[in-house]
């Protein structure tokens, strides 16, 4: 393969809601992010392996992480980079914040207009959201063909690329032009371990505001003599959007109504295999809307 592709996998740092205690949530209820850990969304790893592959496949081809956030989701970037990525871009400002997902495809297209990637690569969704919305609303945004659900890219032969999705009942095998979008699923293989060269070549990356916070330190001083520690780092005003779009102002979603639900165990029942207690436990639980 002759053709030398620039590939953007858009990533999202977040709360690890996997172990959640009761801790987890604030009063307001929302998620209590200083209480919880912050990770690389799982299927943006996968999407980042699907990347690589095809890095892999396309010699001289680039790949590069979007991330929109605070200054610290500039650790999932390094992270990246530990993997096999050549670099990242950090879109962070409050011009961005309390951005749903509408005002945050709006964002990472933005964005995007300046890369002019020829490939984009995304996790089906965030484990903090779970909307699935973000890969698909870029896309459309941008006006290019999108595949979903991604399994495994098949083939590429510089001007088409083959990829295997997944179905509720199967798998199907399609095919799309790039530049184009795809959003990669929780069934894609799992993303490649860190690289132990890469560690040390790359843990001193840095984001502009991560140099100016360090200071005249070493670190600082080591990311500014070597250009490929510089982490990209743009503001609203470097990605020239509609301001109206950004941030609370650009998200038409509100919420209703939010409740709390902290499981904790209070009594326990035992069971036999008999049909009354079976039905008995249908019964309560219907009731209290557990079910049903």
């Amino acid at each position: 393969m002759e053709k030398k592709l620039k590939i953007i996998v858009l990533a999202k740092q977040v709360p690890d809601t996997r172990n959640v205690g009761k801790d987890a949530m604030t009063a307001e209820g929302t998620v209590n992010r200083a209480a919880l850990p912050a990770i690389f969304n799982p299927e943006d790893l996968n999407a980042l392996e699907q990347a690589l592959y095809l890095k892999d496949q396309c010699e001289g081809s680039t790949v590069h992480v979007l991330t929109m956030g605070p200054q610290r989701a500039a650790d999932i970037i390094r992270d990246a980079m530990f993997r096999g990525a050549d670099g990242g871009y950090l879109l962070s400002g409050r011009e961005f914040a309390g951005s749903d997902t509408l005002a945050t495809s709006y964002a990472l297209a933005c964005a995007l207009k300046k890369i002019n990637p020829d490939i984009i690569v995304a996790g089906r969704q965030a484990i903090d959201g779970d909307t699935a919305q973000v890969g698909p609303q870029v896309a459309e945004k941008l006006g290019l063909p999108q595949v979903t659900y991604t399994e495994q890219i098949m083939a590429f032969d510089g001007k088409t690329i083959t990829i295997k999705r997944r179905l509720e009942h199967g798998t199907e095998v399609v095919t799309s032009p790039i530049p184009m979008v795809m959003t990669v699923n929780a069934s894609a293989p799992e993303c490649r371990p860190k690289n132990a060269k890469r560690v040390m070549k790359y843990k001193y990356a840095m984001a502009p505001s991560e140099m100016a916070a360090a200071g005249d330190s070493d670190y600082s001083k080591i990311c500014s003599e070597k250009d490929y520690l510089n982490i990209v780092e743009w503001g609203a005003a470097d990605v020239d959007p509609d301001m109206s779009q950004l941030g609370l102002n650009g998200s038409p979603t509100k919420v209703k109504k939010i409740e709390n639900v902290v499981f904790q165990t209070k009594e326990a029942k035992r069971l036999t295999g008999d049909d009354k207690d079976i039905n008995e436990l249908m019964v309560e639980l219907i009731s209290s809307h557990t079910l049903g």
